[in-house]
């Protein structure tokens, strides 16, 4: 018979509900449970609710101490597979030179894609799993990780295989994207992606997904469209950066190809948002990076939401422009800048996530069925993952039913 885990002595047990993405008003519905256990069994959530109810045999126990259990947080747009920092250029922000002008010195993603093609496959696995670490100590289970600093048909796939490899050991469980439409180049690069990367990434199974990034001055609408049906043809779904720096009619795009995600958003138009809105197309939001880059603009996530759109929240975590693994940083710059309530920003950090991945099935709540993917906070109740601001509060991690990186242990 296989072995049971008691999780007992917790305090709150916070989660949403479903199998697929809430949208709208809805994402302020949570389901809590007081003075409740969890049993976890083959690594799955085999129950949820009062102890007394429960009629599972238990082999083994685990004492929260008065922790509160939140679904473990899916980051579900990030770049993991980079080599170098940029934090001189961060400097140079800080004493106001533009991105353009540090571009024009040779910054910017040039300085990372640099970096990253001289880096060995072996090296971005590591910075992958170092990078993951850090992602796990913060309550998050699983993230998707981009591919788009190599630029090359050798040096995409050296991203993507290093994403693959770190995904054999990660705490955190990884879901490749390529992204080779990521910098700006002329159009035999475009030609170079649909007839030479995608076709390779789709041989060796790299990548779930296939992204684009939009934008004026980086891949033109008709681009994007051209490398993300190319993407299609290989099985890859789509996700889209869109409409980040300007309204590139990109989140209508998304919408159009069906993508699983349109991330970004801080100048989506009228337009994108009713297209998002009576769509399956995630509005990826990614606070951190108008809060790095020092924007006043974030994405319209009220607007959004009262739409009934379905709203996802992640870090972006990239050397440039959000320089974070944290979630919790996350739900609380869209509390407190993008006016979303506490729910809504739990509900988007974690099931949200999980269907912009299209593992809404799997992951993303704390329900019977699913994979037991569990944050422990230090803290009475699920509001203090906002509340309690600029501190750690996850006092351990499950993945799997496995506890992964943390203090605690059986």
């Amino acid at each position: 018979m296989s072995s049971a885990l008691l999780i007992r002595n917790l305090s709150q047990i916070a989660t949403p509900i479903g199998r697929t993405g809430v949208r709208g008003a809805a994402m302020r519905n949570l389901t809590v449970h007081e003075n409740a256990v969890i049993v976890v069994r083959d690594g799955r959530i085999a129950y949820v609710g009062p102890e007394r109810r429960s009629n599972i045999a238990i082999t083994e126990d685990f004492d929260a101490s008065g922790a509160t259990a939140i679904p473990g947080f899916v980051d579900s747009h990030t770049h993991l597979p980079w080599a170098g920092f940029r934090e001189t250029e961060f400097n140079r922000r800080l004493q106001g030179e533009t991105y353009e002008q540090i571009a024009a010195s040779g910054g910017g993603i040039a300085s990372t894609v640099k970096a990253t093609r001289a880096a060995t496959e072996e090296k971005l696995v590591k910075n992958v799993l170092a990078r993951a670490q850090i992602m796990s100590r913060h309550g998050t289970t699983t993230a998707e990780a981009k591919s788009g600093y190599g630029l090359s048909v050798a040096d995409e796939l050296k991203q993507l295989r290093a994403i693959r490899t770190a995904n054999e050991t990660s705490s955190v469980r990884l879901v490749p994207t390529c992204l080779s439409a990521h910098e700006p180049r002329d159009e035999s690069y475009v030609d170079e992606i649909v007839n030479d990367i995608l076709p390779a990434v789709a041989q060796e199974k790299l990548a779930a997904f296939c992204d684009a990034f939009i934008e004026r001055g980086v891949f033109t609408r008709d681009q994007g469209e051209r490398v993300l049906r190319a993407g299609i043809a290989h099985r890859l779904k789509p996700r889209v950066h869109a409409d980040e720096f300007s309204d590139s009619d990109s989140a209508a795009l998304a919408v159009e190809l069906r993508a699983a995600s349109a991330d970004h958003l801080m100048h989506i138009s009228e337009r994108g948002i009713a297209a998002i809105a009576k769509s399956d197309t995630v509005a990826n939001l990614l606070p951190a990076t108008s809060f790095f880059l020092m924007s006043q603009r974030y994405a319209p996530a009220r607007t959004l939401i009262d739409a009934g759109a379905i709203v996802a929240l992640s870090t972006d975590c990239n050397p440039g422009s959000s320089m974070t693994e944290s979630m919790s940083m996350v739900m609380q710059l869209a509390t407190l800048q993008m006016k979303m309530s506490v729910e809504e920003s739990l509900t988007a950090a974690t099931l949200n996530g999980a269907y912009s991945l299209r593992m809404a099935d799997e992951i993303g709540s704390i329900e019977m069925g699913k994979r037991a993917d569990i944050a422990f906070l230090d803290a009475p109740n699920y509001l203090h993952v906002v509340y309690h601001f600029g501190v750690n509060l996850v006092r351990a991690v499950m993945r799997d039913g496995v506890f992964v990186g943390s203090e605690l242990s059986l």
